[in-house]
């Protein structure tokens, strides 16, 4: 491996599928010769929140859990740690894994970074840059009675705070409490209320160990990197969690689960579309299936403009815009749409998504602040010029903070220019296309991991739970068109190259093509025509075919293996048995010579010549000594000069050691110097494309004034023209206008005439009009009168019906009372 394990300061869900684990990428990078040239690992999404507050059953990131349980007391008196349940941050207390330990695992973590070639000073920053981060949840204040100024219960939280990032205390609880805001040309000091000031201590606690994250990573690129020469090859794997559905789900979930579309989009396409699209490239007779897996709505309901996180985006740049303004707007934009949907009226949700793995349903709260990322400038202007090296260099480029700069208000952000600051959804969105566009250049393999149960328990199997997973990770259509398709193939040479040893006499001696030659080993194998085809550049079989060719192909090469081990043995035996037969006669040779030898020991005249025989060289040894002297004190010569000779080379190794020892840290300064570099350049290659698409906006819009400069200029030319051309009509026409003045003036003389005469008859006509209007009132006084007399007539026609009616019943009354008075007097005479 290229080095020791990195340290882990992510964090693992105690409990659920779902695991909020930032994106980490890892790449292993291999020479031209197929050795490792080196590593690095890269962060796309951290989850920043999880530091602040973490769901129910839920742990924080591990770093936090290690420090309080495994620091030494000394430690703990050093980096100010307390008690785990003080620390509101960790909101649900010591979530324990089964099987880790939390103490051990901050030794590891130590000695990782010692590995990874950390400084004990840097060692020391970074815990301190971790206690203060659980400190800040414990910065308390209160509301003023009688204004909107915030004010600290106890000042002993941030004087600890201070102590463990190298600040002033004064300078830090007004920039906390008091903070000085940009008004027009002047700076004024603007009071923080409660709300203000906690959300102040949130943001700036996520941004500071964000960035000590980042440099973690850097420093373990830096190590794995053992050049800076690009890799002719690299493996990648991509660690990410899976579509998170939670009761409650918020920015953070909509991010994963966006990505989860993306990876999903590309496996569907890379499983089911290609793979179709294969059979029809190569010819084969295939049926298409469409599996109804097109992911591509819901990533258009999400990414494309006028998006959710367009939306977002937009909706950030309106001063008064609050997360119902922007809930309001995606409704409005996004009702009617199929993977859109409006929540039950009894969900706390705002907005619902139908994603691949089901309905999530999002509540918007906080987004606008989420999306924009704001921070404190007076804190951070702070913490960049600490006393502690190490925060000053976290913060040392504060104008590449992703999002916009606030004053920590809610409601308030400056308008900057467009290209030169980034959302978090936008940053989000190209790091993701740059991952998509890596993705789509490989050739990607998928590794699904299922868990089992929620308990994480050895030896037990929840069928519906792991079946779900199945199904939503297309792991079941997989295997659907794989039984369905022909998932194994080969090429005609490569078949040819490995299966030959089965049909060694199918194919001829001399050159043969390679779509003959397969099919002539096909006939020759006997196989099903069901279970394979023959395409145009490949062979494709059915599930299980080619298994068993390898498995036939296995069987012979055992055969042929077993006759050349039997080859081998025999050839080996003959060669033992050669080798006996030589020791034989040895051993006889031995016996022969020590029979004569015990014959001859006891016989004097042997005696005599082994006593006689060594003195036959005494004459010579004289002569002998004196050259073994002579050749002696040669070698003493050339030993006093070899001696000196080493002496002289023992000082260059040493100069040389001495000087490869400052070369080498030479090439490590001027290797973090590199690396340095190449994080400036990697930042000024970022401001570089900001101010690239900027002056590409800038550009547009000069193409843009030009085009219409264009159509002003053709214009212009157009109505200087027409100007041309009416002047010469108007030098035409001067010579009729002295004529036309002079009928004008007769014509002036006539009028006025005419206007005198018109105005006697004005005059007359006022005249009879005044006299009209006296006849008018005079007739309307007589329509008046008239009008009255006629309803004083019909009153007096009414009496005067009245009365006759009243006449015509006295006379009617009278008649009868005249008749009884004669019927009376004819009585009288007959009585």
């Amino acid at each position: 491996s290229c080095s020791s394990p990195p340290p882990d300061l992510s964090s693992l869900p105690s409990s659920g599928i779902n695991a909020e684990w930032p994106l980490r990428p890892g790449k292993i990078t291999f020479d031209v010769s197929g050795y490792i040239s080196g590593a690095n690992i890269e962060t796309y999404l951290l989850e920043k929140a999880r530091v602040i507050r973490q769901a129910l059953n839920e742990r924080t990131f591990h770093i936090f859990y290690q420090m309080l349980y495994g620091a030494t007391k000394e430690m703990k008196e050093k980096f100010l740690l307390e008690d785990i349940n003080e620390y509101p941050f960790i909101s649900n207390g010591h979530e324990s894994i089964a099987g880790q330990d939390d103490s051990q695992d901050f030794l590891d973590t130590l000695e990782a970074l010692e590995i990874m070639l950390a400084t004990p000073e840097e060692i020391e920053a970074i815990l301190k840059c971790v206690s203060s981060c659980l400190l800040f949840g414990n910065v308390k204040v209160k509301q003023e009675r009688n204004s909107d100024q915030a004010i600290l219960t106890n000042n002993t939280v941030t004087q600890k705070i201070c102590k463990l990032l190298g600040m002033p205390a004064v300078d830090f609880e007004k920039a906390l409490l008091k903070p000085r805001i940009k008004v027009g040309r002047e700076y004024v000091v603007k009071a923080q209320n409660q709300d203000q000031v906690h959300f102040s201590c949130e943001s700036i606690c996520k941004a500071i160990y964000e960035r000590t994250f980042k440099w973690v990573a850097q420093k373990i690129n830096k190590v794995l990197s053992r050049n800076q020469f690009q890799g002719a090859s690299f493996v990648g794997i991509l660690d990410i969690a899976g579509f998170e559905i939670f009761r409650i789900n918020s920015f953070e979930q909509l991010c994963i689960n966006y990505t989860n579309e993306k990876l999903q989009q590309l496996f569907n396409h890379t499983m089911f579309i290609l793979e179709q699209e294969e059979y029809r490239t190569e010819g084969i007779e295939w049926k298409f299936i469409d599996f109804g897996l097109d992911l591509q709505p819901c990533i258009d309901l999400i990414e494309k403009p006028m998006g959710i996180l367009a939306l977002l985006d937009e909706e950030c740049w309106f001063p008064k815009a609050t997360d119902q303004t922007y809930v309001s707007k995606v409704e409005n934009e996004m009702l009617g749409k199929a993977k859109f949907a409006k929540p039950d009226f009894r969900s706390q949700a705002d907005f619902c998504v139908l994603h691949y793995a089901g309905y999530v349903e999002y509540k918007a709260d906080k987004w606008l602040l989420k999306n924009m990322d704001p921070l404190n400038e007076n804190l951070v202007q702070l913490l960049s010029e600490s006393a502690d090296f190490f925060v000053a260099a976290l913060f040392k480029d504060t104008s590449s903070n992703p999002g916009f700069s606030s004053m920590a208000n809610a409601g308030q952000t400056s308008r900057v220019r467009k290209g030169m600051f980034r959302t978090v959804s936008q940053l989000y969105k190209q790091q993701l296309e740059n991952l998509m566009n890596v993705l789509h250049e490989t050739r990607p393999h998928f590794v699904r991991c299922i868990i089992p149960n929620h308990e994480k328990k050895p030896g037990k199997m929840v069928a519906p739970l792991i079946l779900e997973q199945l199904r939503c990770n297309g792991v079941l259509e997989g295997i659907r068109i794989c039984r369905q398709g022909y998932p194994n193939r080969i090429l005609f040479q490569e078949f040819r190259q490995r299966y030959e040893i089965l049909t060694p006499n199918a194919i001829p001696p001399g050159f043969m093509d390679g779509r003959k030659a397969a099919t002539a080993m096909l006939n020759q194998l006997d196989l099903d025509p069901r279970l394979y085809r023959i395409g145009k550049s490949k062979i494709f079989f059915r599930a299980g075919v080619l298994a068993n060719l390898e498995s036939e192909r296995d069987e012979k090469l055992r055969v042929l293996i077993i006759g050349i081990q039997a080859l081998a043995r025999g050839k080996l035996a003959v060669e033992n048995f050669k080798k006996l037969i030589q020791q034989h006669k040895a051993i006889q040779v031995l016996q022969r010579n020590g029979k004569c030898y015990l014959k001859l020991r006891n016989w004097q005249w042997w005696r005599l010549f082994t006593k006689v025989k060594p003195l036959l060289q005494v004459t010579s040894r004289d002569k002998e000594i004196h050259e073994r002297e002579e050749e002696l004190k040669k070698v003493q010569d050339q030993h006093n000069k070899d001696k000196q000779t080493m002496e002289e080379i023992e000082a260059l190794l040493k100069k040389t050691m001495e000087e490869r020892a400052l070369l080498n840290e030479q090439i490590f300064r001027e290797k973090e110097m590199a690396a340095e570099a190449d994080d400036q350049r990697v930042r000024l290659a970022t401001k570089k494309a900001e101010l690239e698409e900027y002056i590409h906006d800038l550009e547009e819009r000069i193409d843009s004034e030009e085009e219409k400069n264009m159509k002003i200029m053709s214009e212009k030319k157009r109505v200087e023209g027409t100007i041309a051309e009416l002047e010469a009509t108007l030098a035409d026409e001067g010579n009729a206008r002295q004529k036309l003045s002079i009928e004008k003036q007769q014509l002036e003389n006539k009028l006025k005439a005419i206007e005198d005469s018109l105005a006697n008859r004005e005059d007359n006509i006022a005249k009879m009009t005044r006299d009209k209007a006296q006849m008018d009132a005079r007739l309307k006084d007589t329509q008046s009168a008239l009008i009255e007399e006629e309803d004083k007539g019909k009153a007096l026609t009414k009496q005067k019906v009245k009365l006759e009616t009243m006449l015509q019943e006295l006379e009617d009354k009278l008649q009868k009372k005249e008749k009884s008075t004669d019927c009376d007097s004819a009585l009288i005479p007959l009585l």
